[in-house]
């Protein structure tokens, strides 16, 4: 549950991060009457986001166990490359996020109305797609259980208040210490969806070593237990894991963690964020 609560919290502040660049704009640009083309586009991103979480979720419904676990491995391989990338991209290109989205929009609004929907659905609808893959793997390990989708409920509704208490300058949030210490959880988190997606193709028999263990301690952990519960939801800890889940695990997190820490510390992701007034929250956002 607290995987999928970061992965909403932080992807659904991103998300209202980047709205908040394009509302800003527009009313600091006296063009309030383009707003309803931002949210038009941002209502289109959240219904493919939606389709897309749908389609992952009832679309393997009636194939054998053996291709479920295959899509299910193949998704999480991809889910893992999306965070993986989020993570270093945000890193790189925080601070000319506000002045590429503004960019953006000037050339959609001198060409038509709907090149600005188009717009706000791309910039929002990649956040939504990552989320919605995201999300969906990490539901996929933890079986029939709501609570990957309630914890990511819960991250996105705080990710909304949070973005709009910061738009309307009543919230001091210092982005940069964020999006470090969520960035260096969600390797964490991101290093066991990889060993679970290495599961799942153990068991579509992709991969070998389904029973080759490396350690097996469900009788000290067992999976049903609340303590094993909150291991497998917040890093997909598994009691029962093979060789090649743990060399997977290892090989990941290792030099992608050295990475992201190494670059937290040599570059700041964000100058400390203040509490700025309507007029000029795109500069919140852009110290991401």
């Amino acid at each position: 549950m607290f995987g999928n609560f970061l992965i909403g919290l932080r992807e659904g502040l991103e998300a209202a991060l980047v709205v908040g660049i394009l509302v800003a704009y527009l009313v600091k640009s006296g063009r309030r009457s383009l707003l309803t083309q931002v949210w038009a586009g941002v209502a289109v991103a959240v219904a493919v986001s939606l389709g897309v979480g749908a389609v992952l979720t009832y679309g393997p419904k009636g194939l054998s166990f053996e291709a479920q676990e295959a899509i299910g491995g193949t998704m999480s391989l991809i889910a893992v490359g999306f965070v993986t990338w989020m993570i270093f991209w945000m890193g790189r290109m925080s601070r000319q996020m506000k002045g590429a989205i503004e960019g953006r929009m000037e050339r959609a609004i001198s060409t038509s109305k709907l090149g600005l929907v188009m717009v706000a659905t791309l910039v929002v609808g990649r956040e939504g797609l990552e989320t919605a893959l995201i999300l969906w793997s990490n539901a996929q390990s933890a079986g029939a259980s709501s609570q990957p989708l309630v914890g990511a409920i819960l991250g996105l509704v705080v990710a909304v208040v949070i973005g709009v208490l910061i738009y309307r300058g009543a919230l001091t949030l210092d982005l940069g210490k964020f999006f470090r210490w969520t960035g260096a959880l969600l390797v964490i988190v991101a290093a066991g969806v990889l060993a679970y997606a290495v599961h799942d193709l153990q068991e579509a028999g992709i991969l070998p070593g389904v029973h080759e263990l490396a350690f097996d301690v469900s009788a000290q952990v067992p999976p049903a237990s609340w303590y094993g519960t909150l291991l497998k939801g917040t890093v997909n800890f598994s009691p029962a894991t093979t060789w090649l889940e743990l060399i997977a695990w290892s090989a990941y997190i290792v030099p992608v963690m050295y990475l992201f820490v190494r670059m937290a510390g040599t570059k700041s992701l964000a100058p400390e964020a203040s509490s700025p007034a309507r007029p000029t929250a795109p500069a919140v956002a852009a110290s991401r």
